[in-house]
């Protein structure tokens, strides 16, 4: 039976394959909608302080821990992806989310807290995050970065639906309840979808798209990625990127009471806006990364930054305007990278192996994330201002920028015989 026979008959959710598999897009949007829940963790912190007389501290650490968990899962995950199946991981990953929820709705200590929302819901988002950016990167061979960076977007502007969500259930029925509730609702929704996260036939091509075949394939990616130069390249260029963007969305309402001194009402309504940058960015920087080389996008990205950071470094009392500008270059240069790295990863090495290859890849965020939430805190502590904080980020953009014009470029395999 020929490919175009097979696609024929081949059906997604009841349609012919190359229309339904559009549909896996936003149902992919659905699970990480669900478990960018994550970035909405400061919607519950002073609700919990006050019940349980926490420390500002001591209130962010389930959240940083989410974030190392999510960030160290991501790997081993990606390796049981093929073993164990689309469906029954994304299923698991939604049921642990979703425990760790509920468990974290009868703690009554900040150490519990750690362990059921940190560790279990953390490890929870990383097991199910790769599945629907390695399913949808199959059904659309011929727009990886395109297909990847709309389905990632769910994740980007979660913070957008589900902090107002909380935040009206924690006014009507305490927070306890309220991470009850968001765990049941969100094991139901992403098992739900599980069913539907499965890969297409091998070698499977939409029909515009019948000349590109995978041996085609096997003669132009590195044999071993962990020996490819392009492979450390990306992953610093990725861990830049991450600890950067990170610093910045941790520091945004600080710097501005702090700095600019604006209202703390309007600090927290202008992160509405920044997620939205976020959110943006993410089907851009696919979309982009599937027509220009990623060490151009990487320039351009660390170059925002660089303005972002020039802005800020001059900032001063009642520069609203700067400071919009700046954090929207922050954030939006943030969600471009989450869809760049996953894009550039497809790209460059076999997209048979990319729920491994990108769990990989995604430690450099486990390891910026860790490093940019540490060191702005302590920036702040040993200067009495965040100001130094945009110094030590231009630096870094412009190392990144070295980095990306010699090292973030694709390695073709040296195989004589393809096969």
């Amino acid at each position: 039976m020929t490919n175009s026979n097979y696609d024929s008959e081949l059906t997604v959710l009841g349609l012919p394959a190359a229309k339904g598999r559009w549909l896996l897009i936003p149902l992919g949007m659905g699970v990480l909608l669900c478990l960018g829940t994550v970035y909405s963790w400061s919607i519950f912190r002073k609700p919990l302080e006050t019940e349980l007389n926490l420390s500002a501290t001591e209130s962010l650490l389930p959240y940083t821990v989410a974030l190392v968990f999510y960030a160290a899962s991501m790997p081993i995950a990606g390796f049981y992806i093929p073993r164990v199946g689309t469906r029954r991981m994304t299923a698991i990953g939604g049921i642990i989310v979703g425990l760790g929820y509920i468990l974290a709705s009868f703690a009554a200590q900040i150490q519990t807290i750690i362990l059921t929302y940190g560790v279990i819901a953390g490890t929870g988002v990383g097991i199910a995050y790769g599945v629907p950016m390695a399913v949808v990167a199959r059904w659309f061979p011929d727009k990886k970065g395109l297909a990847v960076g709309l389905t990632i977007i769910g994740f980007g502007l979660s913070p957008l639906i589900t902090a107002p969500l909380a935040n009206r259930l924690i006014n009507e029925y305490s927070v306890r309840p309220s991470l009850r509730f968001l765990g049941i609702i969100f094991t139901i929704i992403i098992v739900m979808i599980a069913l539907a996260m499965k890969f297409p036939p091998q070698d499977w091509q939409p029909p515009a798209n019948l000349a590109n075949r995978k041996s085609d394939f096997q003669a132009n990616y590195p044999v071993n990625m962990l020996k490819s130069r392009s492979f450390y390249g990306l992953w610093l260029c990725y861990a830049i990127g991450a600890l950067i963007g990170l610093s910045a969305i941790g520091i945004s309402s600080p710097v501005a009471e702090e700095i600019i001194q604006i209202e703390p009402g309007l600090a927290a309504s202008s992160v509405a806006l920044f997620a939205l940058f976020n959110g943006i960015s993410r089907p851009l920087f696919g979309w982009l990364s599937d027509r220009w080389k990623p060490h151009y996008l990487a320039i351009g990205a660390y170059t925002l930054i660089l303005i972002g950071c020039l802005l800020m470094v001059k900032a001063e009392k009642g520069a609203v305007t700067s400071y919009l500008v700046a954090f929207c270059l922050f954030w939006f240069c943030l969600g471009g990278w989450l869809a760049l790295a996953p894009a550039t990863t497809l790209h460059f090495f076999n997209p048979d192996h990319y729920a491994q290859n990108y769990g990989i890849v995604f430690t450099a965020y486990g390891v910026g994330a860790l490093i940019g939430t540490l060191v702005t805190g302590r920036i702040r502590d040993w200067f009495g201002t965040y100001t130094y904080a945009f110094y030590a980020m231009a630096v870094l953009a412009i190392l990144g920028i070295f980095l990306a014009s010699a090292l973030l470029k694709r390695e073709r395999s040296h195989l004589s015989n393809p096969s």
